[in-house]
């Protein structure tokens, strides 16, 4: 899009602070730049500091600039410590709670910057639907981001507007299917991603901020952003806009777009040790094993994970959020595991280069979480999926991967329990790691998932599907701002 620089587009992007929200936020803002508009991210100085780093780095590939903009959370407003300024840094439900009460309270921070800087368009986070009347108060349209696709959205949309989990007598009696879907789902109460809509739980901070993501979706907002791509999940695209009635625009998936600036980095001399791991296996051997930044597993199902993995007999990669301490013996690992895993497996601790992990060609499965991000990762590589959900829609990308895309096989989660995740016995764990990684079923499935992997890939590239309405949401907001103007 070619425009002087004194009518460039401004764009405001306000992610929730929360690395599944802020990570997609930063490719969207990069997005956003690389097609002539001028790009400002609105955040706390904790993930500002990550921004910069990775702004830079695109820089030279894209030849794009990035604004961040700092924000304070008003920690003892609601009674939390000082220096908290992302979810993951609080612990305890109450303190979660906290957290999303100290979000609400960001209005004010938002408007100041919001007149100060003028933007065109505001994108924010949907935990923030409050936003879009801040925004309207200035004038300025606001486009809400889910961070997750198309076929959760319609899930919970039906789910809230229609109750089916108010007709069964259990938590865990499935529903007889999800009303007003285009396939039969069926789920139940303890699959649901919020504790409201259980049976007796009282409502809190966040199942009224839920209620209100809902409500704004319906119509509070000029629109909709979709991490998704229209090929892959074509009749819930069509259905959450002509059914449901939501208007949106699909513009992923996001993690495709910086492809060029991942490929250097495998090129660098600092290449992470897993990726030259992976360079000596042979084609589709390793599962790859990444449960996300927030959930964290007892030592308990530790254990059982890495019993079922020596189990299996493949090899993998087992990323584990826990700081190997010296001197400290690990009893989830069991007497003489690492031993004997020598050159069968690699444990990464903390962060992951988890895109180049699934794009390397001796990855043949991965066992993931569901979040939306890691799922569309693992699509967009071509690889097939062994479905371990833990906490919010990752219920509903379950259904999406293993019955409406057939791409996967659930390992047998079977309800939310947030953050440490319901405890699955290693034989489930062995059952699913083998399924995923060889024979028949195997083979369909990722010959299945290949083909959307190559459907993304054309969805980002000029005249595919998300490149068309990426084009059509730009020309809406220059429209729109040439009829306010």
């Amino acid at each position: 899009m070619e425009e002087t620089k004194a009518h460039q587009l401004h764009v405001f992007f306000f992610p929730f602070m929360a690395q599944g929200h802020t990570m997609p936020t930063m490719d969207m803002a990069k997005l956003f730049a690389s097609r002539g508009l001028k790009a400002t991210i609105v955040t706390t100085s904790y993930y500002a500091q990550n921004f910069s780093k990775t702004i830079e780095k695109s820089r030279a590939f894209l030849g794009t600039q990035v604004e961040v903009l700092t924000i304070k959370i008003p920690c003892s407003d609601v009674g939390l410590p000082e220096g908290i300024e992302s979810v993951h840094m609080v612990s305890s439900p109450e303190n979660r709670l906290k957290f999303f009460e100290a979000c609400g309270k960001l209005r004010t921070q938002l408007d100041q910057l919001l007149k100060r800087h003028r933007p065109d368009c505001l994108v924010a986070d949907t935990f923030f639907p409050w936003a879009p009347n801040v925004a309207a108060e200035s004038g300025i349209p606001t486009l809400i981001f889910h961070s997750t696709g198309y076929f959760s959205l319609c899930a919970s949309l039906c789910v809230f507007l229609y109750g089916p989990q108010t007709k069964v007598a259990s938590d865990s009696e499935p529903f007889s299917t999800i009303p007003n879907l285009p396939d039969q789902i069926e789920v139940n109460r303890d699959r649901l991603p919020v504790d409201f809509l259980r049976e007796g739980v009282v409502e809190n901070e966040f199942s009224s901020l839920y209620k209100a993501t809902r409500k704004m979706e319906i119509g509070g907002s000029y629109g909709v952003l979709v991490n998704s791509f229209y090929e892959l999940e074509s009749g819930y695209v069509d259905h959450y806009r002509k059914v449901l009635g939501v208007k949106s625009w699909q513009i992923g998936p996001l993690c495709l777009y910086n492809k060029r600036a991942r490929e250097e980095a495998e090129n660098s001399v600092d290449r992470h040790e897993c990726l030259k791991w992976l360079d000596s296996k042979t084609p589709n051997s390793v599962i790859y094993m990444s449960f996300g930044s927030v959930a964290n597993f007892n030592d308990e199902q530790l254990m059982e994970i890495a019993t079922g993995l020596e189990a299996s007999g493949k090899l993998f990669i087992w990323v584990v959020k826990r700081e190997k301490k010296e001197g400290v013996k690990e009893e989830w690992l069991g007497e003489g595991f690492e031993g004997r895993m020598n050159g069968k497996g690699l444990i990464v601790r903390g962060w992951a280069p988890q895109v180049s992990i699934l794009e390397h060609v001796a990855v043949g499965g991965f066992m993931t979480h569901c979040g939306w991000n890691s799922t569309l990762e693992a699509v967009s590589a071509g690889v097939p999926m062994a479905t371990w959900p833990i906490a919010a829609e990752q219920f509903y990308n379950e259904k999406l991967v293993t019955e409406v895309l057939r791409v996967g096989v659930e390992v047998s989660a079977k309800k939310v329990v947030r953050r440490v995740g319901d405890i699955v016995k290693r034989e489930s764990i062995e059952r699913a790691v083998r399924r995923v990684m060889e024979g028949e079923e195997s083979e369909l499935m990722r010959n299945r998932v290949k083909g959307f992997a190559e459907l993304a890939k054309r969805a980002v590239e000029e005249g595919g599907s998300s490149c068309l309405d990426l084009n059509k949401l730009i020309e809406e907001l220059t429209h729109h701002r040439s009829n306010s103007s």
